[in-house]
């Protein structure tokens, strides 16, 4: 079998639980030195280890050189290019997952209602511990979700006193919302976004295959988003606001940190792992090479299957001219090449 395409294989790759988060970077130079990415602008040079990093974020005004994308690449390390203050996903490259079966695992839950609604329940039920889901239809799973979110933008504008009318969002313009609570929310939810969806890509499922969202591009990433803002954007944002600090930058460090500290990336792993592969002991993520056959099996690739196929001996070749020599004749075909 032919070596594959990328240079590392996934028992070579640092797993995805044990990285930091994410890394945004805009308006500098991306460069590699030796197994360290190396960042660069007016003010400083920054080397960060490649194989510890879950995703980078690659904001406007970034230039990134072939050898940092190649060793990003080799270390499982998810490429996202990105809009300014990291929303708006452009283009993302490989992560660290090599095999295709927990992405074929979601596309069979996602399209059998029944199987999907399992997965939608037990989502909610993630959201509502203590709460039984069992029989609830998606219509009463979204309206306690409202009820849960709304309650607790209440209890953390009365902890932290911060004034609350109600959630600003406008699509295209996630920054633009009037209040400063408001803004911190969008900022640090992007970042949330981010961190979903390189765990997400990482860990072999797809970004696009939602249960409760459809119709997007990312709407598993909104998925599992939404089972964390309640324990992390939603209270950064109303503390970040009650300290003065509003700008989007400090919605992104201040996510990050809470990240790194309370270990979310595990558990984002095994929520994923609970959500669609609930009896399963491990995730899957094997590379192997296989070919799909209508029995309902597979066979090995990398192997010519030809000769079971076709008899050489009676196989017909039809082999064009050698034109070595100069054509003769003229243009209307006749004469020929010697």
């Amino acid at each position: 079998m032919a070596e594959p395409w990328w240079r590392a294989g996934a028992q070579d790759l640092h797993r995805m639980e044990d990285r930091i988060s994410s890394l945004y970077v805009e308006r500098c130079h991306v460069d590699r030195d030796e197994n360290a990415v190396v960042l660069v602008n007016r003010e400083r040079t920054v080397r960060v280890p490649a194989a510890y990093l879950a995703v980078v974020l690659l904001g406007p005004g970034t230039r990134i050189t072939h050898a940092a994308v190649t060793l990003l690449g080799d270390s499982g390390t998810a490429l996202c290019w990105v809009g300014e203050k990291g929303v708006r996903l452009y283009a993302s490259g490989l992560g660290t997952s090599r095999g295709s079966q927990l992405v074929m695992r979601q596309a069979h839950l996602v399209t059998r209602p029944q199987e999907r609604l399992g997965v939608a329940r037990r989502m909610y039920a993630m959201r509502f511990p203590g709460e039984d889901t069992e029989g609830l239809t998606m219509q009463q799973l979204r309206g306690r979700e409202g009820v849960r979110v709304r309650r607790a933008y209440q209890q953390h504008a009365k902890r932290t006193g911060v004034p609350w009318t109600k959630r600003d969002y406008r699509p295209g313009e996630p920054f633009a919302a009037g209040d400063d609570v408001n803004r911190l929310l969008s900022a640090a939810n992007s970042a949330l976004y981010g961190i979903c969806h390189a765990v997400i890509t990482g860990i072999g499922a797809s970004p696009a295959l939602g249960f409760v969202h459809t119709g997007s591009a990312v709407s598993f990433v909104l998925d599992i988003a939404d089972l964390y803002k309640a324990d992390y954007t939603i209270p950064l944002a109303f503390d970040l606001t009650a300290d003065g600090r509003t700008s989007e930058r400090d919605a992104r460090l201040a996510l990050r940190d809470a990240v790194t500290q309370t270990k979310l990336l595990p558990r984002i792993v095994s929520d994923i792992a609970e959500l669609l592969m609930p009896d399963a002991t491990e995730l899957v993520d094997r590379d192997v090479n296989a070919l799909w056959d209508d029995s309902g099996t597979t066979v090995s690739g990398g192997t010519n299957w030809g000769a079971d196929i076709f008899d050489a001996a009676n196989y017909l070749a039809v082999v064009g001219p050698d034109f070595d020599a100069p054509i003769t004749g003229d243009a209307s075909g006749s004469g020929a090449a010697r």
